[in-house]
């Protein structure tokens, strides 16, 4: 049975495909279903419409390094602690940076 708050966040997509906020909500539900590639790629799209989005970096990583994209996780990890460092975004950052031990 299709979840009714991923559709109801896929058609607001549809409408504004730049909606950081219906993107990030759409990847983190993609997410808690374990759909983590079709999750990746909306938020693939949350950082390219709103690169300062630093939970969204975060949750990038999570899902790529769920389906074994480690190079793009390294790099998007990277970006991310950057940005989430300028934000000022502690929690994200310690969290990036915990990834990144892991990662070596």
């Amino acid at each position: 049975m299709a979840n009714p708050r991923i559709e109801q966040l896929k058609k607001l997509v549809q409408m504004d495909p730049t909606d950081e906020v219906a993107l990030f909500g759409l990847g983190k539900f993609l997410m808690e279903e374990g759909s983590f590639g079709e999750a990746a790629d909306y938020l693939e799209m949350c950082i390219k419409a709103k690169p300062t989005y630093s939970a969204a970096y975060l949750a990038l990583v999570e899902s790529l390094l769920k389906i074994d994209k480690t190079d793009r996780a390294k790099e998007v990890c990277r970006d991310g602690h950057a940005v989430s460092l300028k934000n000022g975004d502690m929690q994200v950052t310690k969290k990036l940076e915990s990834i990144q031990q892991t990662l070596g």
